[in-house]
């Protein structure tokens, strides 16, 4: 009998031949992640080691990495503190790869750990934040942890107590017309298989639309996988995975690609048709309330936003100035705009993409979370809806139990923010 993608990867991981499906395992982390909530795994971690006599010190320093994005820079005396805690952990640990608030090398978590090449192929990835799934774009078994499970792993190197997750197939073929994006694909999966549909299982992708994907789409809906409830979401390895590590994230030692065998078997199989997609939103207050466009034409949005670990990189920039160039945001609607990382704000600078954006009106904000969680920038005030590029709507996401958000891709967002409703970009760009 075959093995998926996870399973042959937490196989390896185990020293294992084989693992079959239920299995508990322990396998060794090839990287542990957190961002602000470092601080929380600092103090488990260091009451691990309170009465043993021993130094607190973590397994491998080089396979730590800590990102400062959910509060950059810092609101509050608290948050402060909590990073200066980390800062000096850092130090203490000898931690390398730490990402503070430096414009040049800042950016949302699920953008840095890409983009510097933290992540490659058969990893074993985990962390403090539920949208380690990302990952999984450049095929890795990628997956959220709490804090005290976290401090485990800096104390032992593997994770414990891992079951080994059934795997749902998920085949797209068919090219995305115009101006339908890998956003509207994710959504439309979630809003057909429900917000449970996925529950402790990994979605693992497959057909031409997703090789022929640019990692940028993969890390979308592979981020969003965990809407549906996956432990994780995987693309296996391909060309364009090694492309985007020798050419973007310049990895230049060896590259080992994961492929399921050709008998694996899968839990269930889902075929969609990309071609026949339409822009997809998804409405308050579930990830799963998934509408086509055409069913919320018309309806005013008071703040329109793009970024995130979703949808903040190079090309959802690009696409968005595409659209708006030449054009203004409409009266009595607000735009913010928040890069994922530094270096992708350096290249939109340079290409010009956030210059057309101010001027038709958007306001350029600094690389990080932003108002994905409404607690540092962007909250909405009370009966406000926000229509955005980020990857959940609960009630209250946005910063306040009484406004409403719903989730769209960059394209729809833009041509949107031009007319202060819910606008088709299929249509408002002929």
């Amino acid at each position: 009998m075959g093995q998926t993608v996870v399973q042959k990867i937490l196989a390896k991981a185990s020293g294992r031949e084989k693992v079959e499906v239920g299995e508990i395992v322990e396998p060794k982390v090839s990287l542990a992640m957190s961002h602000e909530n470092g601080a929380l795994v600092i103090n488990q971690f260091n009451e691990i080691f309170n009465g043993t006599g021993k130094t607190a010190k973590v397994w491998d320093s080089d396979r730590i990495a800590l990102i400062f994005d959910h509060r950059v820079p810092a609101e509050s005396s608290k948050t402060a503190t909590n990073q200066m805690k980390i800062r000096q952990f850092v130090k203490a640990q000898g931690i390398k790869k730490f990402h503070d608030m430096r414009g040049d090398e800042m950016g949302v978590c699920h953008q840095i750990l890409p983009e510097y090449g933290y992540v490659r192929p058969g990893y074993v990835v985990c962390g403090t934040d539920s949208h380690t799934t990302s990952h999984g774009a450049l095929g890795a078994f990628s997956f959220g942890i709490g804090a005290t499970e976290m401090a485990s792993v800096w104390t032992l190197g593997t994770a414990l107590n891992v079951p080994v997750p059934p795997t749902i197939k998920v085949v797209v073929t068919g090219k995305l017309p115009k101006y339908v994006e890998p956003k509207d694909l994710i959504l439309y999966l979630i809003g057909k298989i429900s917000a449970e549909g996925a529950n402790f299982k990994v979605i693992e992708f497959h057909g031409d639309t997703i090789k022929n994907m640019p990692t940028s789409g993969r890390l979308t809906i592979c981020n969003m996988a965990v809407e549906a409830g996956a432990t994780s979401g995987i693309v296996p390895g391909d060309s364009e995975t090694v492309r985007f590590l020798r050419e973007e994230a310049n990895v230049t030692d060896e590259i080992d690609l994961v492929e399921p065998d050709s008998d694996a078997v899968y839990d269930s199989i889902v075929e969609i048709d990309a071609s026949k997609l339409s822009p997809q939103i998804a409405c308050p207050h579930t990830v799963d309330n998934v509408k086509p466009i055409d069913e919320l034409l018309g309806m005013h949005v008071d703040q329109v936003v793009i970024g995130s670990c979703t949808n903040g990189r190079l090309d959802n920039l690009k696409t968005a100035a595409e659209i708006m160039s030449g054009k203004k945001v409409a009266r009595g609607t607000r735009m913010l705009v928040f890069p994922a990382s530094g270096k992708i704000y350096r290249e939109a600078l340079k290409q010009g993409y956030l210059l057309t954006l101010m001027e038709a009106g958007a306001l350029i904000a600094n690389p990080g979370c932003g108002p994905c969680l409404g607690v540092h920038q962007g909250a909405l005030g009370d009966g406000e809806k926000a229509l955005s590029t980020t990857n959940r709507n609960f009630k209250g996401r946005m910063g306040n139990p009484n406004s409403e958000v719903y989730l769209c891709s960059p394209a729809t967002a833009a041509a949107s923010a031009l007319t202060g409703v819910v606008t088709d970009p299929r249509k408002e760009t002929k």
